[in-house]
């Protein structure tokens, strides 16, 4: 049986139905392409998904990544997967065609990106990274630094990673101690240790170009004295030929529960294990200005941001669709009344097996839909003028940290269901449902942690300028709900669309009035605002899931008079969603209300 890895026809659904992605078309910046050259990169993605990036998706969890002491060795099919996207473009698809990119939207480009991450996540991890180390250094490099790494990241020469954790200095950065010492030549010499780098080490490309938070000599502390650094495994002359090794080694590999065929290292840069120019010390090229280098990162780190919220929602994806699958054909127990002389029926038959699937459709769906709804933010933010773009880029900013987190935990909770589903035999590796639950634990762990992205959240996002994003927001939300309001039809449709609208309008009020009242506080008492942003990851999950609330609306109003599976489903998986979930934002609201100090005033030696 062949099982479904992502649904063509959802992602055509939003992309085209919903968003209306073919009027892009009509814009300068992408005027150059057609609805047919986005449905052929659509299935060109797919395709390679399948046939590339899916048949080992297995072996790289049972074969991880090997270290012999000097270097580490994947298995070849992630070498194969990793060029054949290259070879197809799909490294450069964005880039704009005046760069020699192929100039396409971002929101085809998350969508091809998700097939990717659903057939295969460990190793879509490696162009992941790569593409936006490319982003950052054509952003905020030199036309050399362009030249020499960013042009050899595009065309699939070079990978790239984001080098930011240290043994004593994870979230906290403000704490790293890597050193950069400034050299004669304009070039830094760096020494230190990193953890946690993927994609830190590997034989996939000719280099691996490390981007570098370090300190200068005098920095000053904290955040503000950390500067920004390109640190290549091999050193590149000015013709772009490859030199001797750079000072970069690994003190070893991290094994971890799940994504284990992303290689995940230890560097250790200046130990003199490599000499470069017969000296020790990792050779650096600095990236903008001394200082700016957390400013500059964060441009890689939101584009990671938003990655990882694609490939949380991908996995939860391809997860329930082998737990639909797999309910479909499995034959047990009967319908309640009949005889047990009648035959077995499918799982699906049984209500507890279709809540399961339920919930799984409303996480999974109503996550791809926040993913393609930031893309095209973005391109909004890209492609129009004035207003309307700092609009579409203000809206990106704040719900960037639902983006990372929501789809890290709704979907994970989807592929805890589809173990559930499954049973027993989903508790075992005969079937994929137990890797996809691993694979997608890391995703609420790296690129922020879901404290960080609440404290991002509600500690800067949504009191930046008085509120303002907040607000363009929720007239957004306001919005669809007099859409909803105003349905027209059957009388059961026009009760689903008023009773959709009062319940968004009344939760988003709610949350209106308590940004409002913590706002206050933290603005006015430091020792009450401490205990408003202990209740930051509440306050987090409720917005997350007011939003995924409202993009169901949206859904729906698309979806309430199709005849067909696909749209029926959608009216389902919105009313599960309504009334099931939504009802949680009032709770969770109510405890960033209280802000009650729980938490706060609580006596670590209890614990």
């Amino acid at each position: 049986m062949t099982v479904s890895i992502l649904s063509a026809r959802d992602v055509d659904f939003l992309l085209f139905d919903w968003l209306r992605t073919q009027e892009l078309l009509e814009r300068p910046a992408f005027a150059s392409h057609s609805r047919e050259t986005f449905a052929s990169v659509l299935e060109l993605a797919e395709t390679l998904a399948r046939e590339k990036y899916a048949p080992h998706h297995r072996a790289n969890d049972l074969q991880e990544p090997r270290f012999d002491g000097t270097s580490v060795t994947l298995i070849p099919e992630v070498g194969t997967a990793v060029r054949a996207f290259a070879d197809a473009g799909f490294l450069m698809a964005g880039l704009p065609e005046e760069d020699g990119g192929g100039g396409l939207p971002l929101s085809i480009g998350s969508a091809c990106m998700a097939w990717f991450h659903a057939a295969n996540t460990a190793t879509a991890a490696y162009s992941l990274l790569s593409m936006a180390a490319g982003n950052l250094i054509r952003t905020h490099g030199t036309d050399e630094q362009r030249r020499l790494f960013a042009e050899p990241l595009a065309e699939g020469r070079f990978t790239g990673t984001m080098a930011l954790s240290e043994p004593d200095a994870g979230s906290n950065l403000a704490d790293l101690q890597t050193r950069a010492i400034p050299q004669d030549d304009g070039t830094y010499r760096l020494f230190g240790r990193k953890i946690w780098i993927s994609g830190g080490d590997h034989e996939l490309s000719e280099n691996i170009v490390h981007l570098v938070l370090a300190r200068t000599p005098d920095a000053a502390p904290g955040t503000r004295g950390i500067s920004l650094f390109i640190v290549p495994k091999y050193l590149v002359a000015q013709n772009g030929s490859l030199g001797e090794r750079n000072d970069v080694v690994l003190a070893g590999i991290n094994h971890k529960m799940g994504s284990r065929g992303t290689v995940n290292t230890a560097p250790v840069l200046g130990d003199g294990a490599h000499t470069p120019g017969g000296a020790p010390g990792a050779v650096g090229h600095l990236v903008g200005s001394v200082g700016q280098g957390l400013p500059i990162m964060f441009s890689m780190m939101n584009e990671a941001r938003l990655g990882v919220g694609i490939a949380g929602t991908a996995v939860g994806y391809a997860g329930y669709l082998e737990s639909l699958a797999y309910a479909r054909a499995r034959l047990q127990g009967r319908r309640a009344g009949q005889s047990p002389a009648d035959p077995q029926v499918p799982i699906t038959e049984h209500p507890d097996v279709r809540r399961m699937l339920l919930a799984q459709k409303s996480y999974v769906e109503g996550a791809l839909a926040l993913m393609f709804y930031c893309s095209r933010l973005i391109d909004d933010a890209h492609s129009l003028d004035g207003e309307a773009a700092a609009e579409a880029a203000a809206l990106t900013g704040l719900l960037t940290p639902i983006a990372k987190s929501w789809p890290a935990q709704w979907c994970l909770e989807a592929n805890s269901l589809a173990i559930q589903v499954l049973g027993g035999a989903g508790y075992t590796r005969d079937h994929s449902v137990e890797q996809h639950y691993r694979d997608n634990r890391l995703n609420a762990i790296h690129e922020g942690t879901h404290g960080i992205q609440g404290l991002d959240l509600l500690g800067r996002k949504v009191l930046l300028d008085g509120g303002r994003a907040l607000g363009m927001l929720v007239t957004r939300i306001t919005a669809t709900a007099e859409r909803a309001q105003a349905v027209a039809g059957p009388e059961s449709v026009v009760s689903v669309g008023q009773r959709y609208a009062a319940d968004l309008l009344a939760m988003t009020s709610r949350l209106v009035e308590v940004s409002g009242s913590v706002g206050g506080v933290t603005a006015s008492d430091p020792e009450g605002g401490a205990r408003v942003m202990a209740e930051a990851t509440a306050y987090l999950e409720a917005m997350g899931h007011l939003v995924i609330a409202w993009l169901w609306v949206e859904q729906w109003l698309v979806a309430r008079e199709g005849d067909d599976a696909l749209h029926a489903g959608k009216r389902a998986a919105a009313e599960y969603f309504m009334t099931r979930e939504l009802p949680k934002v009032a709770h969770l609201l109510d405890l960033v209300a209280a802000h009650d100090g729980l938490t706060t005033g609580l006596d670590p030696d209890v614990l």
